[in-house]
């Protein structure tokens, strides 16, 4: 796709590329959650969305529109943990080798099953390598194309399918909530938001400690931080893209932050109250919420659920303190 930004067209037709592959997620509610913030907000469940986390939708997306021949010669990503399986399953269903590039110290949990959805990994230091380089001189070695996992136009359109099925199911929203990690997922939804009929609120959430899409925004250009240290792995990017960027400039009202002891209280009200169990980065948004940090009184709220892939020993151990 040789595009200069994205529309709500894109989506649609990811939408149409996706049928029949990925899952139209639950969208859940709470009384106690409306209770709790004087709103009422509709949660889209993409926990349960193939390989446990809204990536599978860009992944496939990306992979689907690629010609025959570009699939024959296999493709290449990089990826803390989310994107990596949803890639692995994405070009497994296309009958196309993969190959992944991930943190040595991924989530044992996540290493494992991108590795049994038949993808090569090689792995780097999160901390003193650029994995945007690896995968750069991985796939030009080997003739593979090159999908990074949010700064893609066809990966950023497969992740606005979420809030096209939200809108669809509940209607008009005043606000939507989306985590940021390198900023595709809320690219997507943004731009389905800015569609809508109404004025649509879009608020993105990050780590404390990864808050360079916050900074990015108050600046008006791409800001890069450190590998920040946080529980959410999934949102351990050091910059936006250049594409998510553009778009989020345009779309998002403001970047909220998150600390880790929120994103815990998060994922111990899922469980507890919804009966779902969310990773730390599938939490951040509902943790700022939770925290108070974005007023939505009175208003009608979406909020995303990104993902919930995270192993047992890990998830008790953090919500047990």
């Amino acid at each position: 796709m040789s595009k200069t930004d994205l529309t709500v067209a894109d989506v649609e037709a990811a939408a149409g590329r996706l049928a029949g592959a990925a899952h139209r997620t639950p969208v859940l509610t709470s009384r106690t959650l409306n209770q709790r913030l004087g709103a009422e907000v509709f949660l889209k469940a993409e926990c349960f969305q193939r390989t446990g986390s809204f990536k599978f939708r860009g992944a496939y997306s990306a992979i689907s529109a690629l010609s025959e021949e570009e699939r024959a010669r296999g493709v290449a990503s990089f990826s803390s943990g989310n994107h990596a399986q949803a890639f692995a399953l994405a070009a497994a269903l296309h009958q196309t080798p993969a190959v992944i590039v991930m943190p040595e110290d991924a989530p044992a949990l996540k290493l494992a099953a991108t590795r049994g959805y038949g993808a090569e990994i090689v792995t780097y230091d999160r901390y003193g390598q650029e994995r945007d380089g690896v995968a750069e001189t991985l796939a030009t070695e080997r003739g593979m194309t090159l999908i990074p996992p949010f700064n893609h136009w066809d990966v950023m359109a497969g992740q606005g399918t979420a809030a096209l099925e939200l809108f669809d199911e509940v209607g008009s929203l005043d606000t939507l909530v989306v985590c940021v990690g390198g900023g595709g997922l809320i690219s997507g939804c943004a731009t389905v938001a800015e569609a809508q009929p109404g004025r649509v609120r879009v608020i993105g959430v990050e780590p404390e400690a990864g808050d360079d899409g916050r900074q990015s925004l108050a600046k008006g250009e791409i800001v890069t931080i450190p590998t920040p240290r946080t529980i959410a792995d999934g949102q351990q990017t050091t910059s936006l893209g250049d594409k998510t960027f553009a778009v989020i400039a345009q779309r998002v009202e403001a970047i909220e932050l998150v600390s880790d002891d929120e994103i815990i209280e998060a994922m111990r009200f899922a469980f507890e109250r919804l009966n779902v169990v969310l990773e730390p980065s599938g939490a951040s948004a509902l943790g700022a919420l939770l925290a108070g940090t974005i007023d939505v009184s009175g208003q009608r709220v979406g909020v995303t659920l990104s993902g919930g892939n995270i192993g047992v020993e890990r998830f008790v151990q953090l919500i047990s303190g």
